[in-house]
C-alpha cells in the first residue's frame, strides 16, 4: 500500500510493506508501513527527521501518534541503520541514490521481507533527499553516540 505523499510528513526513506512482517500483528495490521522523512516544522532550513507509522483504518489514512511496540522499535531501528548506511555512499549518486534502483535493501523478517527503499512518489524527493542527507550529518554525532552505546549494550547481552 503506497503511502500519502501529499502530507505534512515529507517521507524519504520508507518500507511500504511493513503489515506483511509487523511482528505478531504481521498481515493483520493497520500498521501498512514506516517511513523516515522530513519534520513538518522545518525552519529556515534546520530539518528534523521524523519516524512515523502509517496507519490506515481501512478507509484512510490516520495520521494519529501511537506508541510503538517493542519490535517496531527495532523495525524503525533497522531502517535507521540501513538508511545512515546508505547515505555514507550517497554522494556517489547525483541525486543522493540511484533512480534506477530506489530499493536500498530487502531486510529478511518473518519468513518475508522489509523493503527500505527511497520515496520515488514523493514529488519533491530531490529536494527533499538533499535536506534529510544534510540533517543526517547534522546530527551525526549525536546518532553516532546512541549507535556505539546500542552496538555496546547488543555485545554486552550477546549479540
Amino acid at each position: 500500500m503506497q503511502i500519502p505523499t501529499t502530507t505534512e510528513h515529507k517521507p524519504v526513506i520508507v518500507s511500504e510493506n511493513y503489515d506483511r512482517v509487523d511482528g505478531r500483528l504481521a498481515r493483520n495490521t493497520d500498521a501498512k508501513a514506516l517511513s523516515l522523512g522530513l519534520s513538518q516544522w522545518n525552519e529556515r532550513g534546520k530539518a528534523g527527521i521524523l519516524a512515523k507509522v502509517w496507519r490506515h483504518t481501512g478507509e484512510e489514512w490516520s495520521e494519529q501518534s501511537e506508541e510503538l511496540p517493542l519490535h517496531r522499535v527495532l523495525d524503525l531501528s533497522i531502517l535507521v541503520c540501513r538508511s545512515l548506511e546508505h547515505f555514507r555512499e550517497a554522494y556517489r549518486f547525483e541525486h543522493l541514490y540511484d533512480p534506477q534502483k530506489p530499493v536500498i535493501d530487502r531486510i529478511g523478517l518473518q519468513g518475508d521481507a522489509m523493503n527500505v527503499a527511497i520515496c520515488t512518489d514523493n514529488e519533491r524527493i530531490h529536494e527533499d533527499i538533499k535536506q534529510f542527507s544534510l540533517a543526517l550529518s547534522q546530527d551525526d554525532e549525536m546518532i553516532g553516540e546512541r549507535l556505539r552505546m546500542l552496538s555496546k549494550i547488543l555485545k554486552d547481552m550477546g549479540y
